[in-house]
């Protein structure tokens, strides 16, 4: 199979909207989670968020095409446009049947599905927008980056709840391995904090309820972890086949190594309490790029804050790489500065590790303060960590035990 490099990097989150302030942020330990300002919260369990609040809209996309545009899609061309960019690829001049984009999202567009709820039940179903559904479904993300782009290669969307992201720079990871593509434009994009996402979270009882202390609720691996924070975003990755990103001499961040997807097939939300499933795909990305357990440096840990995630990931992580590796590798969750972005979170984690091998250095798991005996690895408590690193894992974990594992690897 053909060599993968990451080119182009592109971030829209609670953390910053470009990529020196995010990994800035990101290696100062500094929370991005807020108490909510998209609406008022006082009436919910919940009134904390991980909000983009560094973002200026019109320097993306002009007010006529942003009208028909839910606010997920909104931040995915932001961030296209961002990697892109930072690719330094001229699209208009490459074969555009060569170029593909596969963007998921967890729940797609929310905002609009509930914007246009309100107006069928208050003025009746002859109001509802005509761009009502093209604007919620989750793959129009893709679809506008390739009118956007004029991409006609592979292009649709990975709906995997919180391994979305993952999936989708996976399967484009395939396309260009398999001399389907030359150039895929992939990762995930999310806007769930709005009224009726952050109730239904409420309502499963997954959100951390610490609003009288938005900074430190999110606080994955810790004895005191009482839930996730919901978060928004979006992260776009260039990926290019390697010998082509060279001869051009594109700026190469780090070489898209492995993949693997599976499942637990065990419950609706839970995950299997022996972590088989996660580790399983641990297991199959190091296989799929011919890395070894003591190749890996660091694990960007799915670390989602919630009592069962946390210490199966652990559980999963000694399995896939054995007791003596997996306490020597460091691990670090950064959804305790994100909060839970969803749908995005595996392709905002995505860049995390490409960023952590380009500065060699490593972001912590900030709130870190109590130990817990089920969670007993080395999570970078708080400090960030330089560091030799020469190969990551990214773990993504969905409802309905979809499992997603990447494997960069430095050039």
């Amino acid at each position: 199979m053909r060599r993968v490099a990451l080119t182009g990097l592109g971030v829209v989150s609670p953390l910053g909207c470009d990529l020196a302030r995010f990994w800035e942020r990101l290696t100062a330990g500094w929370s991005g989670i807020r108490r909510i300002q998209n609406f008022d919260p006082t009436a919910y369990g919940s009134q904390i968020a991980g909000e983009v609040k560094e973002f200026d809209v019109n320097a993306f996309i002009p007010p006529k095409e942003r009208r028909r545009m839910d606010k997920f899609s909104i931040f995915a061309m932001a961030a296209a446009k961002m990697a892109v960019a930072d690719s330094g690829l001229n699209l208009a001049g490459e074969n555009p049947e060569r170029i593909g984009a596969i963007v998921g999202s967890g729940v797609g567009g929310l905002v609009t599905f509930q914007e246009q709820h309100q107006v069928v039940i208050a003025k009746g179903p002859g109001r509802c927008s005509p761009f009502m559904i093209p604007e919620m479904i989750s793959n129009m993300a893709g679809g506008l980056i390739a009118i956007e782009f004029n991409l006609k290669g592979p292009n649709y969307s990975v709906v995997s709840a919180c391994a979305s992201g993952a999936h989708s720079t996976g399967d484009a990871l395939r396309r260009i391995q398999r001399d389907e593509a030359d150039i895929m434009i992939a990762g995930g994009a999310e806007a769930p904090v709005c009224e009726i996402g952050v109730a239904g979270f409420v309502a499963m009882k997954a959100l951390s309820k610490r609003n009288d202390a938005p900074e430190k609720a999110s606080r994955p691996f810790d004895a005191n972890r009482d839930g996730f924070v919901i978060a928004e975003g979006a992260a776009i990755l260039v990926l290019e086949e390697l010998e082509r990103a060279k001869k051009r001499g594109a700026r190469i961040y780090c070489e898209l190594a492995g993949y693997a997807a599976t499942c637990d097939a065990f419950h609706m939300t839970a995950p299997s309490e022996d972590g088989e499933g996660a580790a399983r795909a641990m297991k199959l990305a190091m296989k799929d790029s011919g890395c070894g357990p003591d190749d890996i440096d660091y694990i960007n840990a799915h670390g989602t804050s919630t009592e069962l995630n946390d210490k199966v990931e652990t559980r999963a992580i000694k399995t896939a790489l054995g007791e003596t590796w997996a306490r020597q590798v460091m691990i670090s969750s950064t959804k305790s500065m994100m909060g839970h972005t969803l749908g995005a979170a595996g392709a905002l984690e995505s860049v995390v590790c490409a960023l952590a091998l380009t500065h060699q250095a490593v972001p912590p798991t900030i709130n870190y303060e109590t130990p817990d005996p089920d969670c007993d690895l080395d999570y970078v408590p708080n400090t960030a960590r330089e560091a030799q690193v020469r190969a990551c894992l990214n773990n993504s974990l969905g409802f309905g035990g979809h499992n997603a594992c990447l494997l960069v690897k430095k050039m």
